[in-house]
């Protein structure tokens, strides 16, 4: 049942607020933050950018940032669903406000701090984050941030654009910062799925989500009122999720995916017309595949994932896509307006679940995910990097893509062949960093071909992989270390010369390419 907002909107920032005792604690977010304390463990909503809190978190970077011109210490632990807005990280992380981060991040000057020792990182799959914290790996948490489009007459919470932990930090927290954005629109009510059966060991249940449209759960948050000490008012929009057109080289990596899809088709292992539901990261490679299908044979996809972004909402609207399952929704600028004009339609093919959900290897399983995923780099035998510039600086994090590579039905990883300008190649001996391992990936994807791993040995791997994934300009030298690293006595399972399996990272630290002088 959709819960309605019963205060009628007499100006351009309504309440909505329809619970006298929540009511009753509004006040500025000057003011709320002095329930944050030095060293407290802040569990923040936001997923992708989308339902992040818009006053409280300058408000606490600037208390942070008086605090430090006044010679005090001041840093929080910092717990998120995923990545939040860039504005979040960049203001917490330039006055050096986070002492510990978890799970996820994408902001270049959170990552500085990161790869500089000045802020302790956790990277985890993101399936992960309710039970650890539940667990109490993280400490206890003192307060969360939470936004919310609306509180009804019975002070149940209304989500806004993101879920993302939003449950678990409600649940978990000592003490509960709300901040009500009338901007969400009122007719997004109803397109949330807030499951509550979750448990940790030794009393969980099957999840009954055997379809990607099953709702499961209800529509609102619960929160206990007596936790609850300060309420904000704001009237925002969430920050939008860069998107540029696809280039030449995301397009030819879309169209290796979408011939899979066909050979699988013909092999029997997909069904013609749906498909199988999908999941894929965010970015230019993804958008492509997304377009690649609207321009393709298939009608009534699904999608099971993380985020929905701009290519998702074409789907839908040109019934490509006639049903899209995630816990955020990560827009551009014209998605958000899109989204906003059009809430009544897409709230009836669109549903939002906590991420312990969206990412819960039970469900990824049965549904039986095709997952498709960036990296940064793959090896010759299929173990891929997804985080770590030469296997030592965090780039973002590792998400979501190892709940469903791990337990999609197909794992696919996509990449361009070489970055910064052909110095770098993302095929290479060995990578210096695994988040995936060989058992975990079957696909790797590049603008120069398609690599099918599944049934091949590691040595007939390493062939396949840089026959069809490698740049040219490196398949050369590729080639010449798998031959000599075979032609070593006893080579082994998967044959390494190990003075040499990392020599392409070095040589790049050395002279600026991985390529040979």
């Amino acid at each position: 049942m959709q819960t309605q907002f019963l205060r009628p909107a007499s100006d351009s920032s309504p309440s909505r607020i329809d619970h006298p005792a929540f009511r009753q604690k509004v006040v500025s977010a000057e003011e709320a933050v002095r329930w944050i304390q030095p060293g407290h463990t802040v569990a923040i909503s936001g997923f992708a950018s989308a339902g992040t809190p818009k006053a409280i978190t300058p408000a606490l970077a600037e208390r942070i940032g008086a605090a430090r011109a006044a010679g005090t210490d001041f840093t929080v632990n910092l717990l998120t669903g995923a990545s939040v807005s860039a504005e979040t990280e960049r203001m917490l992380s330039e006055v050096a406000g986070i002492s510990l981060r978890m799970p996820y991040q994408a902001e270049p000057t959170a990552r500085r701090n990161i790869n500089n020792g000045r802020m302790d990182y956790v990277d985890i799959h993101l399936s992960h984050v309710a039970q650890q914290v539940w667990e109490g790996y993280y400490g206890h948490v003192d307060v969360a941030v939470v936004e919310v489009s609306g509180v009804t007459e019975t002070g149940e919470l209304i989500p806004s654009a993101s879920i993302g932990n939003n449950k678990t930090w409600l649940d978990v927290a000592e003490k509960v910062i709300l901040e009500v954005n009338s901007w969400i629109p009122a007719a997004m009510t109803g397109i949330h799925d807030v499951y509550y059966g979750t448990a940790l060991p030794p009393h969980r249940k099957p999840i009954m989500l055997t379809d990607v449209e099953d709702r499961i759960g209800q529509s609102t948050f619960r929160v206990d009122p007596d936790k609850v000490v300060a309420v904000v008012e704001t009237h925002a929009r969430d920050s939008a999720s860069p998107l540029t057109p696809p280039d030449a080289v995301s397009q030819a990596i879309a169209a290796h995916v979408l011939d899979f899809f066909e050979h699988e088709i013909s092999r029997g292992r997909l069904p013609a017309d749906t498909l199988l539901p999908l999941q894929s990261g965010i970015g230019n490679v993804a958008n492509a595949v997304l377009q690649g299908l609207d321009a393709g044979p298939h009608k009534g996809l699904t999608c099971y994932s993380e985020v929905i972004q701009d290519g998702m909402l074409h789907l839908i609207k040109h019934g490509t896509v006639r049903f899209a399952s995630a816990t955020s929704l990560a827009l551009s600028e014209a998605g958000i307006d899109e989204l906003v004009s059009n809430i009544d339609f897409y709230r009836e093919h669109i549903v939002l679940r906590p991420q312990e959900i969206s990412n819960h290897p039970e469900i990824v399983r049965r549904l039986g995910i095709i997952a498709m995923n960036g990296m940064l780099e793959a090896d010759i035998y299929g173990n891929v990097n997804s985080t770590h510039v030469m296997g030592t600086k965090i780039m973002n994090g590792i998400g979501g893509s190892g709940d469903f590579a791990r337990n999609g039905y197909l794992s696919m990883f996509l990449s361009p062949s070489t970055a910064k300008g052909g110095s770098i190649s993302s095929i290479v001996p060995m990578v210096p960093h695994v988040d995936h391992t060989e058992h975990d990936v079957q696909v790797l994807v590049t603008e120069q071909g398609l690599a099918d791993l599944r049934g091949l040995s590691p040595r007939h791997r390493s062939r396949v992989v840089v026959d069809n994934c490698a740049h040219p300009d490196y398949r050369d030298m590729l080639h010449d270390y798998v031959d000599r690293a075979e032609a070593v006595p006893d080579a082994g399972h998967t044959p390494h010369l190990l003075g040499e399996s990392l020599s392409f990272h070095q040589r790049f630290l050395e002279s600026g390419s991985m390529l040979a002088q």
